[in-house]
């Protein structure tokens, strides 16, 4: 069940992610303390892979400050195609949250 659990999770958190990259440039460890307000325990070793799959995947770009050594933090910001994902998403959260939370069923003729 952690399993099933962990993959639904995963894709709440890419929307908070997409979300928030939209607004401004974020980081991860901003990221791991505004989804654990939010409720999501989410560890660095799970966060930093899943920024680097939605950067390989295009929806992000992260930058790392050329001054910043050895440990210096990347930031991401939204990309073109993460801004059509984001919209696609928002209109698929909506059309689910009528339709689970607020029960309102679309009639579709097949």
């Amino acid at each position: 069940m952690k399993e099933v659990e962990r993959e639904i999770l995963l894709s709440f958190w890419k929307v908070h992610i997409l979300h928030h990259a939209n607004q401004e440039p974020i980081i991860g460890q901003w990221v791991i303390r505004e989804l654990r307000r939010h409720g999501y325990a989410v560890s660095p070793g799970t966060l930093y892979p899943l920024l680097a799959r939605m950067e390989r995947r295009g929806w992000l770009a992260g930058a790392v400050d050329p001054g910043g050594g050895l440990r210096a933090r990347r930031e991401y910001t939204l990309t073109d195609a993460g801004r059509e994902i984001l919209a696609l998403l928002k209109d698929q959260v909506a059309e689910m949250y009528r339709e689970v939370v607020l029960g309102e069923e679309e009639h579709h003729e097949h």
